[in-house]
């Protein structure tokens, strides 16, 4: 089951939602908010996997508001604004609504969130990581991944034998979505695969052609691992 929350500075847009989600047997909609420090008091509390988050808010945009959370929640969008839709996806948005949105419409993104929710669930199994970018969405498979670098608010995914990947995605959020037994962070700006690395030399740690840093950081944990 999706446990999720609706945050919407408009009581009528919490009210659709709710209805739409008493619909769903895969979602039970916990709360709704009107407030965004409310619901950020809520979320301390009580983690959820899903957001419906309206973008054009009173106090704080919505996509800035989404930024600054810790537990990486999946997220759908709602607004009025099309103009928002491009910002959405960029932060790695499930989905993204424009109001009015039909029923028909809903079910599609919380689809989406269900398939999202189940490569989540699986990862502990799972060979590959999921990622959107470029407006498509990448099957990416861990032995393939040679380093991840981040640049701001931008991800770079550098592959064996293949283009990188550009994402827009903080560098805590994608090491959640890793493995922890088969990737560490070695920098504030280098996640590696462990059984990738070729040798260990002073401060810095080769795979294949790179030689990336270790942070002074992470130099402990590094000493512990290999």
């Amino acid at each position: 089951m999706i446990r999720a929350i609706a945050i919407d500075d408009e009581p009528l847009g919490l009210k659709i939602i709710s209805h739409f989600c008493e619909t769903i047997d895969f979602i039970t909609l916990d709360k709704t908010f009107t407030k965004q420090s409310e619901a950020i008091k809520y979320l301390k509390n009580y983690p959820v996997d899903l957001l419906f988050l309206d973008i054009q808010m009173p106090n704080k945009n919505g996509i800035d508001f989404y930024k600054m959370l810790e537990n990486d929640p999946m997220v759908i969008f709602t607004t009025a604004y099309s103009e928002y839709a491009v910002e959405g996806f960029n932060v790695n948005a499930t989905d993204y609504l424009l109001k009015p949105f039909s029923e028909e419409r809903f079910l599609t993104a919380v689809q989406k969130a269900k398939n999202e929710f189940q490569f989540r669930q699986n990862l502990s199994v799972q060979t590959h990581l999921m990622i959107r970018a470029d407006y498509k969405l990448y099957r990416i498979e861990y032995n393939e991944i040679l380093m991840i670098e981040g640049l701001d608010d931008y991800i770079q995914i550098h592959l064996a034998n293949k283009n990188k990947i550009v994402a827009r995605l903080s560098m805590k959020s994608i090491l959640k979505k890793l493995p922890e037994k088969d990737f560490v962070r070695i920098h504030r700006s280098f996640i590696i695969p462990i059984k990738k690395v070729k040798s260990i030399v002073n401060k810095t740690i080769q795979i294949e052609d790179f030689i990336i840093p270790i942070g002074d950081t992470y130099k402990d944990e590094i000493g512990k691992l290999f």
